[in-house]
């Protein structure tokens, strides 16, 4: 019986997991989406979701526990200026997961993990013009 297990092993041992997990969620924050099986992108928003929230306290202490995670300091930094300031109002739920089919070599479930909300875009929409009636 599998009562009381919080995570899922993946068919690997515990350092291959955290080493994987950690390559996956600085890949996540650095492109900001990947394709990715779907349950490893269902234990991964467990740890991206953490990250998030570290991103927002902002402070040197998160900083902190967040490199311990991820792997690259501009992947760091993108999750304090970017991301921490992008979720600021929402209150978990930072990710979302997209199912896209099976892959082709072992039949898979594959997912699509990226951000729930959508990055700001630098230039502003556009306004149609309004029709005018003659």
């Amino acid at each position: 019986m599998r009562h009381l297990k919080a995570y899922r092993k993946l068919g690997m041992n515990a350092s291959h997991r955290k080493a994987m997990m950690r390559n996956m969620v600085t890949s996540l924050i650095e492109h900001e989406r990947i394709e990715t099986t779907d349950i490893r992108a269902k234990e991964l928003r467990r740890l991206a979701d953490k990250l998030v929230t570290l991103g927002k306290r902002g402070d040197l202490h998160a900083m902190r526990l967040s490199l311990k995670t991820i792997r690259t300091k501009t992947a760091a930094k993108k999750l304090f200026d970017e991301l921490g300031p992008r979720f600021k109002e929402k209150q978990g739920g930072y990710t979302r997961i997209v199912k896209i089919g099976r892959r082709h070599g072992d039949n898979a479930d594959m997912a699509i993990l990226e951000w729930s909300l959508p990055q700001a875009s630098q230039e502003p929409p556009k306004k149609k013009a309004a029709k005018k009636a003659e």
